[in-house]
This record gives structure tokens, C-alpha cells and sequence, in this order.
């Protein structure tokens, strides 16, 4: 079991303030907000959680969650 289990979910996700200036959504080429807590960038227009992993933005739509779903539980918990 590695120090990064027993942290929050959004923790071990900082990305540099800069990348996330120059970041657009892939689908609607607009702003993301920074859920930090969540460890996701939002697209409020196309209603997508993009995962930030290891602090890199994963800006694939086939990796966004939709934000009509709610976070998945195994996402939440952490690994034993």
C-alpha cells in the first residue's frame, strides 16, 4: 500500500495553473473549470469530468465521465 491510498481522491492531481490557461474542451473548444476535490476538468457545455491522473489532464471524450452520472463508487474508495 503506497502514501497515495490513504489520500483524498483529488490529492495526488495538481496540475500547473498555466496548462489549465491554455486547456478548451476537445468537444465544444470552451473553457474547463478545475474540480479539484474531484480530480476533473469540467465542461460545463458539453456536460463532461475529464480525469486529471498523476497530475495530466486526460482530455480524451471516450475517458470523460458524462456529469448526468454520478461519480463512480470504485472511483471514490480507495483500492485494498
Amino acid at each position: 500500500m503506497s502514501a497515495t491510498d490513504d489520500a483524498p481522491r483529488g490529492a495526488d492531481t495538481a496540475v500547473d495553473p498555466k496548462l489549465l490557461e491554455i486547456l478548451v474542451c476537445p468537444l465544444t473548444k470552451r473553457q474547463l473549470v478545475y474540480d479539484r476535490e474531484a480530480g476533473e476538468l469540467i465542461s460545463e457545455s458539453a456536460r463532461l469530468a475529464f480525469p486529471i491522473r498523476d497530475g495530466v489532464p486526460i482530455m480524451l471524450v471516450d475517458e470523460a465521465r458524462s456529469l448526468d452520472d454520478p461519480p463512480s463508487a470504485a472511483a471514490a474508495e480507495p483500492a485494498s
